[in-house]
């Protein structure tokens, strides 16, 4: 009854905001010929340093206490009510900021540009979740991260996807990465604030489309459960890679495997590894040209990747306020019609800056996305080989286990295992 009321609760909030934005939202001039508008970055208003370092303290409780109901209690419960705290603390009253998903934009900016002030606070966030998750696996997604706990409540009615489905779009999160931390490392932006579907919940503030799109998101997590963790989260990505090497790790069974079949559907996340029999042992000459090959293929599109986003590099540089202004400068078009652009040529007349100094700087700007388009390009050239290898590989296994990279510790399918926690 009181999950039930939790989500009531949720549903309204969310209507009432819809209401709101349907009411006041006016249409901006749109920054680009397509009609897209560019939404903003939105901050919440400054605080104290005190009521930063209580934050922290609130993360480590909240990473300990999720992690301790996840390994030792084993209780689908408790992660769920801590969701509830994540959703109302770190969403509602942080207005979901400092936010860890976001972070990574701020450490890779310091990491690039030492003139930077990153605080202690955005590091704390940053680091604390991957190191929990070193121990424990991906337990912040389970029930502290506040964008995944508000589409945990959501998942009402899950079903399954196809493997091979969940294999490609696991790949987006990574490429979404590799743009943030490129678009950051430039001092371009922060994509991953900009377009945040759930951030205009948290502050009741935000363009019309914005919440659109995390409508839908939550629209759809009721039956494809958590698409933004699965399928967009930059950070998720981390997490995912570093879960795959985590000391402790939570298990559907607390004992030997019965192979009861009873947790084999429970998983809306499709990250429950079924047994695999050895029927016929594969020959050892068909298992090496299979590496062989994958040998020579993964390289190769690690430079294929690596060409292709050299090749367009001038199209992700755009994105930059000075190589934009440059340009349309140097063509002579009809730049300054929007408030964003007026105000960008406004800032320029003001700085005392010759077209020339502009030109020269926005030409070393648009260097920099060339290598950074080869290592972008070569990042997700690099994913796909990998992705390529791990449907190559066969492992073969005898119960059912969690994969540790994709499992975002529910702990939904303990509850479906008979095996009890021997006293």
């Amino acid at each position: 009854m009181k999950k039930k009321l939790s989500i009531i609760f949720l549903l309204i909030i969310f209507s009432i905001q819809i209401y709101n934005v349907i009411a006041i939202q006016r249409f901006p001039k749109p920054e680009f010929e397509s009609g897209h508008t560019q939404p903003p970055t939105l901050t919440p208003d400054p605080r104290s340093q005190a009521l930063d370092i209580l934050d922290v303290f609130v993360l480590v409780a909240a990473l300990s206490i999720v992690s301790w109901l996840i390994i030792k209690k084993r209780s689908r419960k408790g992660v769920f009510w801590m969701s509830i705290f994540a959703v109302l603390y770190f969403g509602f009253f942080r207005e979901g900021c400092v936010c860890s998903v976001g972070s990574l934009q701020n450490v890779t900016l310091a990491l690039f540009n030492p003139e930077y002030n990153i605080p202690l606070t955005v590091i704390a966030f940053f680091i604390l979740p991957l190191v929990y998750t070193l121990f424990f696996g991906r337990t912040f997604c389970a029930g502290v991260c506040p964008l995944g706990a508000i589409q945990d409540i959501f998942a009402l009615h899950p079903i399954s996807i196809k493997s091979w489905l969940e294999k490609v779009l696991g790949v987006i999160p990574f490429i979404y990465l590799g743009l943030a931390v490129l678009y950051s490392a430039t001092g371009t932006d922060f994509i991953v604030c900009r377009y945040d579907p759930f951030i205009g919940f948290f502050r009741f503030e935000g363009t019309f489309m914005m919440f659109v799109i995390g409508g839908l998101l939550l629209l759809i997590g009721v039956f494809i459960s958590r698409p933004y963790c699965r399928f967009l989260c930059p950070y998720g990505a981390l997490l995912n890679l570093i879960s795959r090497f985590s000391k402790k790790h939570i298990t559907i069974t607390p004992a030997e495997c019965i192979n009861c079949r009873l947790c084999e559907d429970s998983c809306p996340f499709e990250a429950i590894n079924k047994p695999v029999i050895l029927k016929h042992k594969e020959e050892k000459s068909i298992a090496s040209r299979r590496f062989v090959l994958l040998g020579i293929i993964i390289p190769l599109l690690i430079l294929i990747g690596g060409f292709t986003g050299s090749q367009f590099h001038e199209n992700l540089a755009i994105v930059n306020s000075k190589v934009r202004l440059a340009k349309e400068l140097l063509n002579n078009t009809n730049y300054g019609e929007t408030d964003q652009e007026a105000f960008e040529i406004t800032a320029f007349n003001s700085s005392n800056q010759s077209k020339e100094d502009l030109y020269n700087e926005a030409a070393s700007i648009t260097h920099q996305f060339y290598i950074g388009g080869w290592i972008l390009g070569g990042f997700i050239g690099l994913v796909f080989g990998l992705t390529l290898l791990s449907l190559s590989v066969f492992r073969y296994r005898k119960d059912y286990t969690p994969n540790k990279g994709t499992c975002l510790s529910c702990t939904r399918c303990v509850d479906y295992c008979p095996v009890k926690v021997n006293e």
